[in-house]
């Protein structure tokens, strides 16, 4: 199973550094698009959103977060840092997965 990063071009370029393989998107609809080929693709197993990125469907993304076992979506901090107002990742991780890291 492999991971796929949707995200800003700056967050999806840091990820692919690493290795990583990641899908640039910059509007709405090239987020639903993203998402709807990830969840179609069995090679993948986990997709990190960039929070700044997941705020243009946030419905959407929630859902999937909370719904989704495979792939597994979650929501990661933007190139910009966390929002003061959203729980920590290992939080998140630990709401998503019931693991505490």
């Amino acid at each position: 199973m492999k991971p796929l990063v949707i995200g800003s071009q700056d967050a999806v370029w840091g990820f692919a550094l690493v290795g990583l393989r990641g899908q640039i998107v910059a509007t709405e609809q090239e987020l639903l698009q993203a998402l709807d080929n990830a969840l179609g693709d069995k090679e993948i197993g986990i997709v990190l959103v960039t929070e700044d990125v997941a705020n243009l469907a946030r419905q959407r993304v929630d859902m999937l977060m909370a719904h989704s076992a495979t792939p597994l979506v979650v929501e990661i901090p933007g190139p910009g840092g966390p929002s003061p107002d959203r729980p920590p990742l290992s939080e998140i991780l630990r709401q998503t997965i019931g693991v505490k890291i």
